[in-house]
């Protein structure tokens, strides 16, 4: 080979690997574009508590309302986790390994509660439980007056764990399925019995999956602003609504920024596993342990599958259909008439927010599947900062940059659909990043060796192969911004109003039948979500 032959080839392959990266250096400087642009608001909330004088801040911080608000929020998160963890596990290992009877109607029975919303469920509660609710009508002709307040602490953690403990039970069920049921046979073979198998076999393989489920419930209990709201108990998010509500901007952000950090550090916690997690948690065989008879366990084992149904399922669902049929004062009426267009603007704020996603989406997730640097998925990890933030921190952080920066889009669709992009792009990021890892990257090679353009090769070999994948997080999306009340409540245009400000504002109002069919249209809603979920588990 002469020189000037070795000299072409080395400018071919210079050619060649220049191609092929530069699709990726563009795809890395879309993606973290957006992570920015995503990332921008929660910047503020540091900047906000940054402006605050030192002397006034340090009074802030460690006056006797912030301590009793700090330790009220770690109460309510260590309470809602380990209650969550107490339901899911059982749970999931009596739907998992045991004989339990019907165990695929308890499997779906034990995973609906996500479809209730929480602050759904705290009104359901509260009609139930609550003072003139329906167990203080059936005790009163007997003699009893009063019974124990559902307000507080323990009314809180009782809803919340009710209607996030799924997260525990899903992730620990799908360990316990997914995991080599043959060192548990090879225990058993060494004289140990049932119970010390589980406790030093399967007991540490399905650790980190119950950690995930238990991460997520303190997640989603740190940020949660309707439950605690109704159940009269302070914490960070109802706090932060009331000082905002009050004009008092230098607590509401000071407030802010612990409640970010705290949801911070619960990101890094789960991240931390996370990293752990490979060889643990992910499926190391199909040959699983044999089943765990029950005997005389049984009718426990069903009467406690029953009775966690029932709390979760047939209460709300029954007090919603008895506001529906009830009349009277409290139930009808009060200037609060349902309009149509209620209906329409939620479905047009999903819509514009899952598409949004969608689009913000597919070069985060095809930078993270196939990406060669280090830093590749870098944008990926900075999108779920966002759907960690409390919605409630998210609002306030975008009133006031609108106020600031962008005035003409204060109180504006723009900037709500913007917030809901910040907090639920992840979702689209993960089923669209899924769909692309599974499509064998030799189909692009294929498609740029006849000479196709990289965004012509992805449109007409990737794009057809992840649009199952792509749908799926459109769906789930659209069907969580239906549900979202924080951001909802403080960002909406004057006199908008959609599903669950239409829900939050006659239950303040006490019109509680009028919230009946709103809110039973949002629970067969969030049951497709649920839909969507276990059916990519089955095709998984």
């Amino acid at each position: 080979m002469g020189t000037k032959d070795r000299y072409e080839r080395l400018r071919e392959q210079a050619t060649t690997s220049e191609r092929d990266s530069s699709p990726h250096t563009l795809l890395a400087v879309v993606s973290l574009a957006i992570s920015l642009l995503l990332l921008a608001p929660l910047v503020w909330v540091f900047l906000r508590a940054g402006e605050i004088e030192f002397a006034r801040a340090v009074e802030l911080l460690t006056s006797d309302t912030t301590v009793s608000v700090t330790l009220n929020t770690l109460a309510l998160v260590t309470g809602v986790t380990v209650a969550s963890i107490l339901i899911g596990v059982p749970l999931a290992i009596l739907t998992a390994q045991t004989d339990l009877p019907f165990k695929r109607f308890w499997t779906i029975t034990s995973a609906l509660p996500l479809v209730v919303p929480s602050y759904i469920g705290a009104f359901a509660f509260v009609s139930a439980f609550g003072p003139r609710g329906v167990l203080a009508d059936l005790l009163s002709p007997l003699g009893i007056e009063q019974i124990p307040t559902i307000y507080g602490l323990h009314g809180a953690i009782l809803v919340l764990t009710l209607f996030t403990y799924p997260y525990v039970f899903l992730t620990t069920r799908a360990s316990l399925l997914s995991f080599d049921g043959t060192v548990v046979e090879a225990a058993r073979t060494l004289n140990h019995t049932r119970w010390e198998a589980f406790r030093r076999v399967t007991l540490p393989q399905i650790a980190p999956g119950i950690a995930a489920g238990a991460l997520l419930v303190a997640l989603y209990a740190l940020s949660d602003f309707g439950t605690p709201a109704i159940m009269q108990y302070d914490v960070f998010t109802r706090m932060i609504y009331n000082e905002f509500g009050a004009r008092r901007l230098d607590y509401a952000s000071v407030l802010s920024m612990l409640l970010l950090v705290m949801a911070i550090g619960i990101l890094a916690v789960e991240s931390r596993l996370s990293a752990g997690r490979d060889g643990a948690y992910v499926s190391s065989g199909s040959h699983r342990p044999g089943l765990i008879r029950l005997g005389y366990w049984k009718a426990p084992a069903l009467l406690f599958c029953g009775a966690i149904a029932s709390l979760c399922l047939v209460l709300p669902i029954g007090i919603l259909l008895q506001w529906l049929l009830r009349s009277g004062t409290g139930y009808s009426g009060g200037g609060f008439a349902f309009e149509a267009s209620y209906a329409w603007n939620s479905v047009g704020l999903a819509a514009a927010a899952a598409a949004i996603c969608v689009v913000a989406a597919l070069p985060i997730a095809y930078l993270s599947a196939r990406g060669t640097s280090g830093v590749s998925s870098l944008p990926e990890r900075a999108t779920y900062v966002g759907y960690a933030v409390p919605g409630v921190v998210l609002g306030l952080a975008l009133v006031y940059l609108g106020l600031r920066y962008v005035p003409f889009l204060y109180q504006s669709v723009i900037l709500l659909v913007f917030a809901y992009v910040i907090r639920f792009l992840p979702q689209a990021v993960g089923a669209t990043e899924s769909s692309i890892l599974q499509v064998d990257p030799s189909y692009i090679e294929a498609a740029r060796s006849l000479g196709y353009h990289p965004l012509s090769a992805f449109r007409k070999v990737v794009l057809p192969l992840v649009a199952p994948g792509i749908a799926a997080g459109a769906a789930l999306v659209f069907l969580t911004t239906m549900k979202e009340l924080p951001a909802t409540l403080m960002l909406r245009p004057t006199g908008f109003e959609t599903f669950v400000t239409y829900i939050w504002l006659v239950q303040g109002a006490g019109y509680y039948g009028q919230a009946a069919v709103p809110a039973l249209v949002l629970v067969g809603l969030s049951g497709l979500s649920m839909l969507v979920i276990l059916r990519r588990e089955d095709t998984s």
